[in-house]
């Protein structure tokens, strides 16, 4: 299995990466082309804004921002590939509100989350490399949980969280997209 690397933090706001083609047949590769379609798609939303528009957040009193779902989804891809498919007993990462809060427009915060994401994206690639089944399993929440749930699961997720990041963009800068 290839590991998918994901770009730098892109400074061109039409940076835009993804294919709409699923590139490899079968189940895995469904799931792996959903899951890196959505990783980039985040991607897409963040590129050409600044640290200040990043963290800007635009549907107070929440504190929902860019920058801060860039967090909040390294800290899903650290809880679900580190801890429960690892088992790793590790710190959770970003523990006050869910990585969305302590967000500043600065670049140090910009650089520090963004590099938590690809850390942990990295991470899961090569956990995914070495899995021989989707039927691998974890253990969360008092129950063995397969592979095959955890990336369902994280496509889930990243769809829901890049709907939000087309509102916010919109928001910031007027850009839209799919």
């Amino acid at each position: 299995m290839t590991v998918r690397v994901l770009p730098d933090f892109p400074e061109d706001p039409g940076f835009d990466p993804r294919s709409h083609d699923l590139a490899t047949p079968g189940e895995w590769g469904t799931l792996l082309d959903y899951l890196h379609h959505y990783r980039l798609s985040l991607v897409v939303k963040c590129a050409g804004l600044t640290p200040e528009q990043l963290a800007t957040r635009a549907v107070p009193p929440s504190s929902l921002s860019l920058l801060g779902m860039v967090r909040h989804m390294a800290r899903v891809e650290h809880f679900w590939f580190r801890r429960v498919m690892g088992r790793a007993e590790v710190e959770r990462i970003y523990p006050d509100d869910a990585g969305f809060g302590g967000v500043l427009p600065t670049r140090d915060c910009l650089d520090d989350g963004w590099a938590a994401w690809q850390r942990e994206v990295a991470f899961a690639e090569a956990y995914l490399a070495g899995q021989p089944s989707l039927d691998s399993l974890g253990s969360a929440f008092g129950r063995e949980i397969p592979l095959r749930e955890v990336l369902v699961h994280l496509i889930e997720e990243y769809a829901r969280h890049c709907g939000h990041a087309d509102l916010l963009r919109e928001v910031i800068d007027g850009r839209t997209g799919d």
